[in-house]
């Protein structure tokens, strides 16, 4: 195992262990197939294990594993506020307090503000005195480092980079969403500051390796390297020296010992120009059903009337190249749901982010049917009565 280092000196496994996706047995987590798994990645060096509150069972199983195998003090715990669910100082508290239960532990070692989209989220927390809490809990040695998730646009990431002085980011990042999300702009940012980066689904939930197209699947097979597409998709992480930590959600002995053997083996710039050039060819291959040639240089942006154009078709080529819901869930976690609407219908036809489209792309007629594709009826419904129940709560606490 390699090891990679965390802003205050920590030696965090190259490979972390994500426990989202842990076997179920009936409605919960099948505990004795998911302890065998996280001890033979403990005993193949990984000592940085993610969960989250709103995991279900996740962090109950994790904490009963790392206690009743005597190995909690030998790792790092990453757990989640549920920062969506708070409206007062006493709610993160409460949380955290559960949390703390749950995994069975005095402390957590890193600390996420979860599932952060856009800077009016961590203001909120500001408000309700989120700094003030993790002084105390830093102070205390409750919370060793504090950091975010994220899963919005790069503009938004790096405005909540910027406002505070954080010890670690966690980034959904992998060479399909390379320009998308926080993208590389995000990842060399935080690098530049020094902090580490913590990066979510590698492999795209698993689609960059079973949801490849046969064309792409060729082009791995056929390769002199080897590699399988997992293998591919960790490699060209590891390669980047601003990585710190790739979260793989494994669930299965055999995910895990080839993890294993990719984190033992990949170092930074250990990648060649035909290494590089495969990957282009796999990403070609799998664009090749996309619905637009957009590739989030953002360019385009901003839009005078607040369109996230990059997001609204990163979201519609999702749902052609992984599936429909799966676009449509990406486009209500990243576009919709945003403090300030982003829609396609903010639209005016003004034509200025055609003019700076270095791929000439037909923008404002692709806008339009991307948003009929993403938001039918049932959908328009939904975003809806979800924005509603957002601003009420904004208003309730400005009242």
């Amino acid at each position: 195992m390699q090891y990679r280092k965390g802003r205050h000196g920590e030696e965090l496994s190259v490979l972390g262990y994500g426990c989202m996706r842990f076997t179920k047995n009936g409605a919960s987590i099948d505990i004795g197939k998911a302890e065998k798994e996280i001890l033979e990645a403990y005993n193949g060096g990984v000592n940085y294990y993610d969960t989250a509150y709103i995991y279900p069972g996740s962090e109950v199983a994790l904490g009963e594993i790392l206690q009743r195998n005597g190995i909690r003090d030998k790792v790092y715990i990453a757990t989640k506020l549920p920062q969506y669910m708070i409206s007062n100082r006493k709610a993160i508290d409460r949380y955290f307090n559960e949390e703390l239960s749950r995994l069975k532990t005095d402390h957590i070692d890193f600390y996420l503000m979860h599932h952060l989209t856009d800077i009016a989220q961590w203001e909120r927390l500001k408000d309700v005195g989120i700094l003030q809490w993790i002084e105390e809990k830093k102070a205390s040695k409750e919370v060793r480092n504090i950091g975010f998730s994220y899963h919005g646009n790069s503009d938004n990431f790096l405005k909540i980079l910027n406002d505070y002085d954080w010890d670690f980011c966690q980034i959904q990042y992998n060479y399909l969403d390379e320009n998308s999300q926080a993208g590389v702009i995000g990842l060399k940012a935080a690098s530049d500051k020094g902090i580490p980066v913590i990066i979510m689904e590698p492999l795209r939930g698993g689609k960059l390796v079973n949801m490849l197209p046969e064309s792409a699947r060729k082009a791995i097979g056929d390769d002199k390297r080897g590699w399988t597409a997992a293998q591919w998709g960790l490699r060209w992480l590891y390669n980047q020296s601003e990585v710190t930590v790739v979260l793989s959600g494994m669930n299965s002995m055999e995910m895990v010992r080839e993890n294993i053997l990719t984190a033992s083996e990949a170092e930074a710039g250990h990648f060649t120009e035909e290494d590089f050039s495969l990957i282009e060819t796999v990403k070609r291959e799998i664009k090749a059903s996309e619905k637009i040639g957009c590739t989030g240089c953002r360019y385009c942006m901003p839009c005078p009337k607040g369109v996230d154009i990059p997001g609204i078709f990163r979201c519609w080529n999702a749902m052609y190249t992984e599936s429909k819901m799966g676009g449509r869930s990406q486009y209500i976690q990243t576009v919709a749901l945003t403090r300030e609407p982003s829609f396609a219908s903010q639209c005016i036809k003004c034509g200025k982010c055609e003019k700076h489209c270095p791929q000439g792309l037909p923008i404002r007629e692709k806008l339009f049917e991307a948003d009929r594709d993403l938001r039918p009826l049932p959908f328009k419904m939904a975003i809806a009565v979800g924005r509603k129940f957002m601003m009420r709560k904004a208003r309730k606490k400005n009242s």
